[in-house]
């Protein structure tokens, strides 16, 4: 009689403990965080001090919230002139949060490195998304001859109480970092297209 009871109450407490995972992940709570800065565009500055990144630290950066809602978001990324990257935020059904960076040439049409990228990991939470290089982006990085990049990780923060937005890529030997300073939003750059 007791293992009759005692299973169903199992699965049940199984169960709960599987819906309440999402919330931990914090992938909603962080969509909605970059709610209030949507429409805005905002200037960032590098803070990792590779010499790689030496073009960009060179240069505005600015990204600029375009599109946001509860389920996703869509942030272009100006680096001086180029105007040809996207960061594009979805929240799936398990709470996750896939991220994708949108590459194209000057006519708007896309490059071959483009639609990049993972989805968060469970060392994710309300104000930090990591995303490992999923198998689809391995391939593609693979096929464009470029595989140190498939162990790219991938993060995003935001600070409200800190006026902070940040993007960052860690691999090996590899590190950048860009902040974005939520206080004093700028004029967005033009669509080249």
């Amino acid at each position: 009689m007791f293992l009759r009871f005692a299973i169903p109450g199992a699965a049940l407490l199984l169960a709960a403990c599987q819906q309440e995972a999402p919330a931990e992940l914090g992938g909603d709570a962080f969509l909605t965080s970059l709610e209030p800065y949507c429409g805005n565009a905002y200037l960032g500055r590098v803070v990792s001090d590779d010499p790689q990144d030496a073009g960009w630290a060179s240069q505005a950066v600015i990204a600029d919230f375009d599109y946001c809602t509860e389920t996703a978001a869509r942030i272009p990324l100006h680096v001086g002139e180029d105007h040809s990257r996207m960061w594009l935020l979805a929240l799936g059904d398990d709470g996750r949060i896939a991220l994708r960076h949108q590459h194209t040439h000057e006519d708007g049409s896309p490059d071959a490195l483009t639609m990049y990228g993972g989805k968060s990991s469970d060392s994710s939470d309300a104000t930090r998304q990591e995303f490992p290089a999923d198998q689809r982006t391995k391939d593609l990085f693979d096929a464009e001859e470029i595989p140190v990049s498939k162990a790219n990780v991938w993060a995003m923060e935001i600070h409200p109480g800190q006026d902070m937005f940040a993007y960052e890529l860690k691999r090996p030997e590899r590190f950048f970092r860009v902040e974005f300073d939520l206080s004093q939003p700028v004029e967005a750059p033009a669509d080249p297209w």
